[in-house]
């Protein structure tokens, strides 16, 4: 095997890791196994993970569109933060989704757009891990469902913060 298939092959196997580790650990949240229901400043530990991935979804993906046009030489890098980066990003966000589930029927939230936003990242992971690793030979379609789903992303996670923040 050549480098960059042993790399590649690497990049692969650690993805398959980052998403075994996501469902293990939401499914250890939703059983109540794990809890991340405890508050640190104004909102709750997992509200906190929930944030911090949607923001670096939010953020990093159109960085990453732009730059990796605009400098070439660092592709590979901004592939890598990208794949990895939006990975521990799901994690993150499966945590939240996965408590918010698991709570007990008297207290079980309003998901409103929740249970449209996280079937949207999880479609988004399916088709960049496809795309990423070719899976799918000749599978152009899974670009254009990857960026139709993103701006599915983009228009939820909007209208989620506002309700989530009060403002609608």
């Amino acid at each position: 095997m050549s480098r960059k298939s042993n790399l590649s092959s690497f990049q692969l196997w650690l993805s398959v890791i980052v998403i075994a580790l996501t469902i293990s650990l939401a499914s250890a949240i939703y059983l109540d196994l794990l809890d991340t229901h405890f508050k640190i400043g104004e909102y709750y530990l997992h509200h906190w993970f929930s944030l911090t991935g949607t923001f670096f979804i939010a953020l990093f993906t159109p960085a990453y569109y732009l730059l990796k046009r605009q400098y070439i030489n660092r592709f590979k890098a901004l592939l890598l933060t990208h794949v990895f980066g939006n990975l521990v990003a799901f994690l993150l966000i499966s945590i939240h989704f996965a408590h918010q589930i698991g709570r007990p029927a008297r207290f079980y939230p309003d998901l409103g757009t929740g249970i449209v936003l996280y079937p949207s990242v999880i479609l988004l992971v399916i088709t960049g891990f496809l795309t990423r690793f070719n899976l799918i030979k000749n599978a152009n379609y899974l670009k254009f469902l990857h960026k139709s789903v993103t701006v599915t992303f983009y228009f939820v996670i909007a209208v989620h913060l506002l309700h989530g923040f009060g403002f609608i």
